[in-house]
């Protein structure tokens, strides 16, 4: 038997009737939709080390790191690295030992919960913020052991299991809409429709947009992968032709940078050395007896929020996939679970912030990955994108998030399992999938319908149906909402 049959058997490709090809195309085509979060990841962690909002912070401006001073692009350049580590490391163990199709990396939300409410905000130090993140990893990783992360899962609501696919697809929805500008604020209605004549953004995006829908509909294979790189290459083009004015179809300086010194200009000397955040990371365990409560209060937040949000997001794309039994649940869902915590664990020790589940992974997902080797496939992909750091961040964001908008539309198809004649069902569900849009919040819209759901079975006269874990579950959301509402309002002061 050769390597080939032996990692088809390893992977059970025969069992989930899929073949190499497919499964590379959707571990591209995954990697694809969350490549983005290489250079957003650092962008967004960046201003915590500084201790200043992005717009205070100036290319010249230095942060001191273990006792050396860095200047901005060296700490995004060690940043991206470590963004791409933690992320390597969570994929390798999803893809070996869960031997799921899911791809994994710093959290998007979480990230910007770390720098802008923990740090810049509520004042805390990022070293000790890493060392929250890490301690929250461990109890992930020690909770995952024993199965308790499994059981409270299981303790979701069903109609919350099989509304969260379609929560999550209309987040995705809305989200990707936003992101190629063709829904836009407006004072009046918080929203409207972007106009495709004065944004050149919205315009491509549209046309790529249109492209892959009819790629879909024709059931053309990696027609996600054919819209994002089109996409993409259209934008160059019309730059380079001088049709449209440099970073507007371009990442930001990066037309600059070809022009000026050439494409070989953007595989310059990249900090590959992350040392010096591990040794932040070192001195923020030291500053835990220091602030002992702050700490404590850090570490709950972070893992309320990784914990819903990876559920909901495991829950909802294994929903797409057909990976649930008929309960709703995912059958050894402490697997995967295990994949989010040793990445969360090592991410924080090497810099980042909680890495996570990405719900980008339902992209993969459509394309027919069914099993490890697609998350092995995002994990090379990974790898590769350290040789050529700039080259990944030459693909415009609007590009990726088409996918997005894509993957969105296909996902509502899970409102179709939900009962909407039962009013538990009927509000629950309802609430779960349009919280999370509202309040761009997978962890948001799960607490909606875990709380609403014991309350409405007990007004239908129906409370025996309820678990104590549930009426459990649904007074830990509601004590979570009140320490958030309770900081957000200033009433507790650090």
């Amino acid at each position: 038997m050769g390597v080939a049959d032996t990692l088809a058997n390893y992977f059970d490709f025969g069992e989930h009737e899929t073949d190499y090809r497919t499964e590379t195309l959707a571990g591209i085509t995954t990697f694809l939709a969350m490549a983005y979060i290489i250079v957003v990841n650092p962008t967004i962690i960046a201003p915590a080390i500084f201790g200043r909002p992005p717009g205070e912070i100036g290319a010249d401006d230095q942060a001191e790191i273990a006792g050396e001073m860095y200047y901005w692009g060296e700490v995004v350049e060690m940043l991206t690295v470590v963004t791409i580590l933690a992320s390597i490391v969570a994929i390798v163990v999803m893809a070996v030992h869960a031997k799921r199709p899911f791809g994994l990396a710093p959290g998007m939300g979480l990230n910007a919960f770390f720098t802008f409410t923990v740090v810049l905000i509520l004042g805390v130090p990022w070293q000790l913020a890493l060392a929250a993140v890490f301690v929250e990893g461990i109890i992930f990783i020690a909770l995952t052991a024993v199965g308790a992360r499994k059981y409270i899962i299981e303790l979701f609501p069903e109609p919350v299991k099989f509304a969260v696919g379609a929560g999550i697809g209309v987040f995705l929805l809305f989200l990707g809409l936003q992101e190629i500008q063709l829904v836009v604020p407006y004072e009046s209605t918080m929203v409207t429709l972007g106009n495709v004549l004065e944004s050149p953004v919205a315009a491509l995006s549209l046309a790529g947009l249109l492209l892959t829908l009819l790629l879909y509909a024709r059931g053309v294979r990696g027609s996600i992968v054919i819209g994002i790189l089109t996409t993409a290459i259209a934008g160059w083009a019309l730059t380079l032709a001088g049709v449209v004015a440099p970073d507007v179809l371009t990442p930001e300086g990066a037309y600059d940078e070809v022009t000026t010194d050439g494409v070989a200009a953007m595989f310059g000397s990249v900090q590959y050395d992350f040392t010096p955040l591990f040794w932040g990371f070192v001195e923020g365990l030291e500053m835990i007896t220091e602030e002992p409560l702050v700490f404590l209060l850090v570490v709950f937040t972070f893992f309320f929020v990784d914990f819903f949000d990876t559920a909901g997001t495991l829950i909802g794309v294994s929903q797409i996939a057909g990976f649930l039994d008929d309960q709703g649940n995912l059958p050894e869902i402490e697997k995967p679970l295990m994949a989010d915590a040793v990445g969360t664990t090592a991410g924080a020790m090497i810099g980042t912030s909680t890495v996570t589940t990405f719900i980008e992974s339902s992209t993969g997902i459509e394309e027919g990955g069914r099993t490890g080797f697609t998350a092995l496939v995002v994990g090379g992909m990974f790898v590769l994108s350290l040789l050529v750091v700039p080259l990944m961040s030459a693909i415009p964001q609007y590009a990726t998030y088409i996918a997005l908008v894509v993957v969105g539309i296909i996902m509502l198809q899970g409102v179709a399992d939900i009962d909407w004649q039962n009013p538990a069902w009927a509000i629950t569900a309802g609430l779960t999938i349009t919280i999370m849009p509202l309040t761009t919040s997978i962890a948001n819209g799960l607490a909606a319908g875990i709380i609403s759901y014991p309350l409405v079975k007990s007004a239908m006269g129906e409370h025996r149906d309820i678990s104590p874990g549930q009426w459990v579950l649904a007074g830990a959301f509601v004590v979570y909402f009140i320490v958030y509402f309770a900081v957000e309002a200033g009433m507790v002061v650090f």
